[in-house]
C-alpha cells in the first residue's frame, strides 16, 4: 500500500494540469508522429499536375451531377496535415467510448480497492479517469497515424472528415496506389479527383448530411456498453506504472460488450447512408469519367479495396466497435443507376434535399417501388395515392407540398374551383 500510495501520487500530480475532459492533444501528437515516419513533402510539378487534374475533373463532374461546385479549391496534403485536418471530427467520435471506459476504470477499481485505499483511490479518480483517457488517446493517433498512410483522399473511407466546401488529396499515397496497376499515372490522378469532388459536392449540397452521420456516429458510440467483468479482472492487478495489459485490451476492443439488437438496429441505420453516400458517389463518377480509359480498371480496383479494407480500418472498427464498410454498397449503386434512367440527373440528385425523401433500406431492397413512386408509373386511382405522389414531385421541384390545413372546408368551395367539384386550378 505505501508503495502504491506513492505512485498514485506521482501520477496524480502530473494529471493535476489536465481538466476533466480527456486531452486530444496527444492523439494528435501521437498521429503526426506515425504518419510523417515516411512522409515526403510536395513538389511544385504535382502541385501543377494536380490543379490541372482538378479543373478537368470538375468541368466532367459539372455534365454528371445537378449539385453546384466547390466554393474553394481542392487541398493537396502531405500525411501529416491529414492526421491534423480531421482530428477533431475523430476526437468527437471517439469520445463517447473513451470515457466510457475511463469511467468505467474508475468505479471498477474504486469498488475493487481494499477498505483502508478506497478513501485515497476516490481522491485520486481524476487521476485513474486520466489514465483510461489517455491511453485511447494515445491509441486512436496511431491508429489515425496509420490510416494516414493509407487514404488517397479526404472522403476515402465515406466519412465527413473533413468540412463542408472542402475536397482533398493525398498526393503521395495516390502514387504508392497507382504502382502496381499498369495505368497511367494521369489516369489515376484524374479519376481519383473526380471521386474527392463528388463527394465532397455532396456533402456541401445537401447541408444536413453531414451532422447526421457525425450525430448517428455518437448515438452509437454512446450506447457501447463496457465489458465490467473484464475490466475487474485488470483492476484485480492493475499497476499504474505498467499499463501495458490495459493498453491491449483497449487496442483489442476487449473491453466493449457485443452489440445489443438496439445498436445493431442504429448500426444498420448508420451502413445504410453510408452505402447511398459511396453508391451515388460511384455513379456520378462511373458517369463523369465515361472520356477516361482505364476508369473501369480503376474503379474495380477501389471496389476490391474498399471491400477488403486497411489495417487501420480494422483497427479502428475494433478501438470503436464502428465497421465503416456499407455492405450493401453494390445495391445503392444499382438504384442510383436506376433512379437516374428514370428521372434524370436532376430528379436523382434532388433526393438529397431532405433526409425525409432520401431512400431507404426498403428502396434498396425495391428500387422498382421506388422509380414508381418518383415517376407515377402503376398508380391506382385511390385518392391517397395521387396525393402522395404530389407531394412528393413538389418536393423533387423544390416547393412546399400542400397541408390539409391550406384546403378549404367541405362547405365553402374555393373562388376558382369548378362548381362541379372538380379540384381547384393552380393559379
Amino acid at each position: 500500500p505505501a508503495s502504491l500510495a506513492a505512485i498514485f501520487s506521482q501520477l496524480q500530480q502530473a494529471m493535476n494540469q489536465a481538466g476533466d475532459g480527456i486531452d486530444w492533444s496527444i492523439a494528435l501528437r501521437q498521429g503526426e508522429q506515425a504518419a510523417a515516419a515516411e512522409q515526403r513533402q510536395l513538389t511544385d510539378e504535382e502541385r501543377a499536375r494536380y490543379d490541372q487534374a482538378f479543373q478537368v475533373a470538375s468541368l466532367w463532374l459539372d455534365e454528371a451531377v445537378d449539385v453546384s461546385s466547390l466554393p474553394s479549391g481542392p487541398e493537396l496534403l502531405t500525411r501529416r496535415s491529414w492526421v491534423a485536418a480531421p482530428m477533431p471530427v475523430w476526437s468527437q467520435l471517439a469520445e463517447p467510448v473513451a470515457l466510457s471506459i475511463s469511467d468505467s476504470l474508475t468505479r471498477v477499481m474504486s469498488e475493487q480497492a481494499p477498505e483502508e485505499m478506497r478513501s485515497m483511490i476516490q481522491g485520486a479518480s481524476r487521476m485513474l479517469r486520466g489514465v483510461g483517457g489517455t491511453l485511447f488517446a494515445m491509441q486512436l493517433g496511431q491508429v489515425v497515424g496509420q490510416l494516414a498512410t493509407e487514404g488517397v483522399s479526404g472522403g476515402d473511407i465515406g466519412l465527413p472528415l473533413i468540412e463542408d466546401g472542402r475536397a482533398a488529396i493525398l498526393p503521395q499515397n495516390v502514387a504508392e496506389f497507382g504502382t502496381d496497376l499498369e495505368i497511367p499515372a494521369d489516369q489515376v490522378e484524374l479519376y481519383l479527383a473526380v471521386r474527392e469532388l463528388a463527394h465532397a459536392r455532396l456533402f456541401r449540397h445537401a447541408r444536413w448530411l453531414r451532422l447526421h452521420m457525425i450525430t448517428s456516429i455518437t448515438t452509437f458510440a454512446k450506447g457501447i456498453d463496457i465489458d465490467l467483468d473484464r475490466l475487474e479482472r485488470l483492476a484485480d492487478g492493475f499497476d499504474p506504472s505498467n499499463t501495458d495489459e490495459l493498453r491491449d485490451a483497449v487496442v483489442n476492443g476487449e473491453l466493449i460488450r457485443p452489440r445489443s439488437e438496439s445498436q445493431q438496429a442504429a448500426l444498420d441505420r448508420l451502413e445504410t447512408m453510408l452505402a447511398l453516400i459511396e453508391g451515388w458517389v460511384d455513379v456520378a463518377t462511373e458517369q463523369a469519367t465515361l472520356r477516361l480509359p482505364k476508369a473501369a480498371q480503376i474503379a474495380e480496383t477501389i471496389r476490391r479495396r474498399r471491400a477488403s479494407g486497411g489495417p487501420a480500418e480494422s483497427a479502428l472498427a475494433t478501438l470503436v466497435g464502428l465497421e465503416l464498410r456499407p455492405r450493401r454498397l453494390r445495391d445503392a449503386a444499382a438504384m442510383w443507376r436506376a433512379v437516374t434512367d428514370a428521372v434524370g440527373v436532376e430528379g436523382r440528385d434532388a433526393l438529397w434535399a431532405h433526409p425525409d425523401i432520401v431512400p431507404t433500406s426498403a428502396d434498396l431492397d425495391d428500387p422498382a417501388a421506388l422509380v414508381a413512386r418518383l415517376t407515377g408509373a402503376g398508380a391506382t386511382d385511390s385518392t391517397a395515392d395521387e396525393e402522395f405522389d404530389q407531394a412528393l414531385q413538389q418536393l423533387l421541384r423544390g416547393e412546399t407540398p400542400a397541408t390539409p390545413d391550406d384546403e378549404a372546408p367541405d362547405d365553402e368551395a374555393p373562388a376558382d374551383a369548378d362548381p362541379e367539384g372538380d379540384a381547384p386550378t393552380n393559379g
